[in-house]
């Protein structure tokens, strides 16, 4: 009677989970994957953006992951062009916003949600000094906003490097150089920070904060003064995805994965931190958040992102350096 293992004993597929996810979303994703598929068994391994990529890359020949589950598109766009992926169209992917897929056939990542820039303005300090509320990025550059304007440094915020691609995609590359260095004239200084411009835009210690959307939103509920700006020309982003790694041992318990990560329950999870996510229907708009705003999310090519990401920061870092926030030491 001791002979045959019970089906609750049966050993499970240990699933190698790379992830940027923040540490609070990984036990509810965790435990929602398994409820469902309790034949397999998720083993994080989780770091910054940057610390999880250079990982992946490091490991190009020998990979450890499984699996990606949130990682940024740009990056994992640029591992796909490097065919480090295994292509796969997960189960319900159709049912998803085409925004949020990586274009090919099979695809090679799926999205989960996304994160953009706005604009954050004090509407307090904008009529104590008569100044006018821009409408777009263009306006950005006029002579009254002269040191009014802060935003993230690319070279140190996602946020920063996500708003400087989208210019130099919606603009051309001569072309957002050019609007670049008439924006520098009005910055006070570039920040580490996404979150930060609008934090001090809400403060009323700067005039302007080109910066993370949620964060905008959140600090208007709070009572400041902000008008949360959408640029005529669109807004930059940058999408987390999911993506199985070419060469996991364990594809079929990877496929699971991808096909759970791209249905309604995930994306009623995501939801819960995003107020943009890749399932029609489900997100959830947080007080004072612009609605819609997946209309003017700009056409973004992320593979190229990931691809000039050296080039980009090298240039940006030797043309406007100099007004860079001192890092935290």
């Amino acid at each position: 009677m001791f002979g045959l293992a019970s089906p609750a004993f049966a050993q499970k597929t240990k699933l190698t989970v790379y992830t940027a996810l923040e540490n609070d979303q990984l036990d509810p994703f965790k435990k929602a994957f398994e409820a469902d598929n309790p034949t397999i068994e998720i083993a994080w391994v989780r770091d910054s953006t940057g610390v999880v990529a250079a990982k992946l890359m490091a490991e190009k020949d020998n990979p450890r992951a499984d699996i990606i589950w949130g990682l940024a598109a740009s990056n994992v766009g640029l591992m796909a062009s490097m065919g480090m992926l295994e292509p796969y169209t997960p189960a319900g992917a159709t049912a998803l916003n085409p925004m949020f897929l990586s274009g090919k056939t099979p695809q090679t990542w799926v999205g989960m949600d996304a994160y953009l820039s706005l604009v954050c303005f004090n509407t307090a300090e904008g009529k104590k000094n008569n100044k006018p509320v821009p409408t777009s990025w263009a306006d950005l550059i006029k002579p009254e906003y002269k040191d009014s304007i802060v935003m993230p440094n690319p070279a140190s915020s996602g946020t920063g490097y996500l708003t400087v691609a989208a210019w130099l995609q919606i603009m051309g590359e001569e072309a957002g150089w050019k609007y670049m260095d008439a924006l520098h004239q009005n910055i006070a200084q570039y920040i580490h920070s996404g979150s930060a411009p609008c934090v001090q835009a809400a403060k009323g210690e700067r005039l302007i904060g080109i910066g993370l959307d949620t964060r905008g939103a959140s600090e208007k509920t709070k009572g400041a003064p902000l008008e949360l700006v959408i640029p005529k020309e669109g807004l930059g982003w940058e999408l987390e995805v999911t993506a199985i790694v070419k060469g996991t041992k364990n594809l079929e318990a990877a496929k699971k994965l991808a096909d759970w990560a791209a249905s309604k329950k995930a994306n009623e999870l995501y939801a819960k931190t995003y107020p943009i996510v890749a399932y029609p229907g489900v997100a959830i708009t947080p007080p004072n958040y612009p609605p819609n705003l997946e209309k003017v999310m700009v056409k973004n090519d992320v593979e190229w992102m990931a691809k000039n990401r050296d080039r980009i920061l090298a240039e940006w870092t030797k043309r406007y350096d100099g007004k860079s926030a001192p890092k935290a030491k």
